[in-house]
């Protein structure tokens, strides 16, 4: 059976789409209201960008899951495994 995503994982993660929702919320806001192209593209680009850091948190999380049950680490190698996959996903979100 499949591991469950962690309170704080969980909670990150809703709340970047929570986030991503209310940014689209208001892309529909500026179609209806008229507003310039370019303004409404730069905040669909916030939108997308909202979404993929989502993903990649996501990712992230299905990593450490899959390396947690496979290792049997200790509770100091489990901190330090979370230490190494937050530096590996800041990286990875500076690069696109």
């Amino acid at each position: 059976m499949p591991e469950l995503l962690e309170v704080k994982a969980r909670t990150d993660l809703l709340n970047r789409l929570k986030r991503a929702e209310g940014q689209l919320r208001g892309v529909q806001r500026m179609i209806e209201e008229g507003q310039p192209c370019v303004d409404i593209a730069n905040q669909m680009a916030a939108v997308r960008k909202a979404l993929d850091s989502t993903q990649m948190r996501l990712t992230v999380c299905y990593m450490e899951q899959g390396l947690r049950g496979s290792l049997q680490l200790d509770d100091l190698s489990n901190g330090r495994l979370s230490g190494l996959l937050d530096e590996m996903q800041q990286l990875l979100g500076r690069s696109r």
